[in-house]
């Protein structure tokens, strides 16, 4: 792999001549937004489109050195906007052809220890407490529409903080980071 090659899952970029290194800890909860500009922002783009993207590939796409381009990310991870880099998975085509966004209400206060459980699951993607006519927001992959059944109807339901689970099975998605047909995954810089 090149050294300006971007890491794998959950690593930060490969120095030159070095090996990957793990993003740090996330800033405290306290620390201000970060101020992004027009090119910090087509960076988040490109590597949101593309975490495996060569440094020397966004220093192009995006009008500045290499080391203008090395800093910018590092700094985007030190300050925690950018989080760490993964995988866009197609859940269908690696045998989870269920998909459903579940709500539930919990009891009051019991947001945290609920949580906890819910990371638990198998198939459990994305996890959001929200407000409105429920109180959590779960988003799971399973294989089939019997193993969701299962999962909701004898692990949430058995967790004693849940109150009641509403169940939208998803028929299909549209991820917003692929390019549209006829369009390359590469984002110009825009003033926005």
């Amino acid at each position: 792999m090149p050294d300006e090659q971007m890491a794998g899952a959950g690593s930060g970029p490969v120095p030159p001549g070095g090996a990957p290194v793990a993003p740090p800890a996330p800033p405290a909860a306290s620390a201000a937004p970060r101020s992004l500009d027009p090119i910090d922002r087509s960076i988040i783009r490109l590597l949101q489109a593309d975490g495996r993207t060569s440094i020397r590939s966004v220093a192009e796409q995006v009008h500045v050195s290499r080391a203008n381009a090395y800093a910018r990310i590092n700094r985007l991870i030190d300050d925690g906007v950018i989080r760490g880099f993964t995988a866009r998975v197609n859940h269908e085509r690696a045998g989870q052809g269920a998909s459903a966004y579940i709500t539930l209400k919990i009891v009051q206060n019991s947001w945290r220890t609920v949580r906890e459980k819910l990371r638990e699951l198998p198939g459990a993607a994305h996890i959001a407490l929200v407000s409105g006519d429920f109180d959590v927001l779960l988003l799971v992959h399973t294989p089939d529409n019997r193993t969701l059944r299962e999962l909701v109807l004898t692990r949430l339901q058995s967790i004693p903080e849940v109150l009641s689970t509403r169940t939208l099975l998803v028929f299909e998605e549209t991820d917003l980071l692929d390019p549209a047909p006829g369009q390359t995954g590469t984002p110009a810089i825009s003033e926005d």
